[in-house]
């Protein structure tokens, strides 16, 4: 492993630009659960250089925050390889950015970001968004005609795997054509939406599925889209799903997958399998009442699809739920063997599922010996 000055000549001799991407992609791997050996230091250089000051490493320079703007509220945190219906990873954005600036239109950018520059040191915010509005068509417009063709969009995947690893990036960038082309109209969607979403009763359901249809009519493509819009709205996330559980009097797993909105049954599967990638990291970090709040979590989304979805476990959806628990449970087995008895048993603390809004889910864990882990138990599913 690099000595720390070795690591420090290192890193000076990349760009910032270079450096920023560089930890984006170590994140990336964390996320991905991949474990580098020696990139502890490097990655706790970068992360002091891109947040000295109260900076974020996720605040990106103005013109391309300016360029991401609509972004920014459809941007997830979670592993790369995830799927993230109508979201895109905010990991993605760098090599997005590194490709359209180097390859897709990179006299437009230059002359783009030059404005925008200009436009910020003159206080100039509203012109700022003008200008950036106008280089998004021009983007969506370059984009739609570049990956139209089956033979330029293998070249553009080719590219892009320059710039990143990340599998996902290819898609994110379809995602960013979608989101560009329908900005205007999810921005007016958006507006609609109230601030907050503590109780998705019937009426506030309705009151949604009237929205979604307006907004559909034109933007059928974009509905996940819209659906992450209304994500953020509300104060319990697996909720979502009701736009799909509730469209019908039955709720048989196949009369639900053919309403309009079944895709928020991914989404939360989407949402579960982010918060177990969160999970990894939390316990490889030692952070144990992080990891007993995202495995509840995990466990509220999981009791929520299996008892509001009739024959859940014999869907497409049932199945990916049930790689997803044993992925969990496999996780938390290998990481909580390595802690101390009290702390096995915080996670593995009936506790946890005593509450009533908790019953049902998967169980948990109890300690056996030196923290590990004894079985899995299933309570009786419990309405929630």
């Amino acid at each position: 492993m690099k000595k720390p000055h070795r690591i420090q000549d290192f890193l000076q001799r990349l760009t910032p630009p270079t450096r920023s991407n560089l930890l984006n992609e170590l994140e990336r791997l964390e996320l991905a659960g991949e474990d580098i050996p020696g990139a502890a230091p490097v990655v706790e250089k970068l992360r002091a250089e891109f947040r000295s000051g109260g900076q974020s490493h996720n605040r990106l320079p103005n013109p391309q925050r300016f360029f991401f703007a609509p972004l920014e509220p459809l941007l997830v945190n979670g592993a790369p390889e995830h799927a993230n219906s109508g979201r895109l990873q905010r990991g993605s954005l760098a090599a997005l950015w590194e490709w359209i600036s180097r390859d897709l239109l990179p006299t437009m950018a230059r002359d783009y970001a030059t404005e925008i520059n200009d436009l910020i040191a003159a206080d100039k915010q509203k012109e700022a968004r003008q200008a950036a509005s106008v280089f998004q068509t021009k983007v969506a417009k370059s984009l739609e005609n570049t990956l139209r063709s089956p033979e330029t969009a293998e070249q553009v995947r080719a590219k892009l795997a320059t710039y990143t690893m990340s599998r996902t990036a290819y898609d994110d960038l379809t995602k960013l054509v979608c989101v560009l082309r329908a900005r205007d109209a999810l921005a007016k969607f958006d507006k609609a939406l109230p601030a907050n979403i503590d109780k998705f009763d019937d009426a506030r359901i309705a009151r949604m599925t009237q929205l979604l249809d307006g907004f559909g009519k034109d933007n059928a493509e974009d509905i996940p889209f819209a659906l992450a819009l209304v994500a953020t709205r509300l104060r319990t996330s697996w909720h979502l799903i009701y736009l799909a559980t509730k469209a019908v009097p039955s709720k048989h797993a196949a009369d639900i997958a053919a309403t309009p909105y079944a895709i928020t049954i991914s989404m939360a599967l989407d949402r579960l399998d982010d918060r177990r990638s969160a999970l990894r990291i939390a316990l490889k970090n030692g952070r144990i009442l992080v990891a007993k709040e995202l495995l509840i979590d995990i466990y509220n989304i999981e009791n929520a699809l299996q008892v509001h979805i009739d024959n859940f476990e014999e869907s497409e959806w049932g199945q990916r739920l049930e790689r997803l628990m044993k992925a969990t449970a496999d996780l938390v087995a290998t990481e909580v063997s390595r802690f101390p008895d009290k702390v096995g048993h915080i996670l593995g603390s009936r506790s946890l599922r005593g509450q009533k809004s908790l019953a049902g889910r998967l169980g948990y864990w109890a300690n056996e010996g030196a923290a590990h882990l004894k079985k899995l138990v299933r309570p009786e599913k419990t309405r929630v």
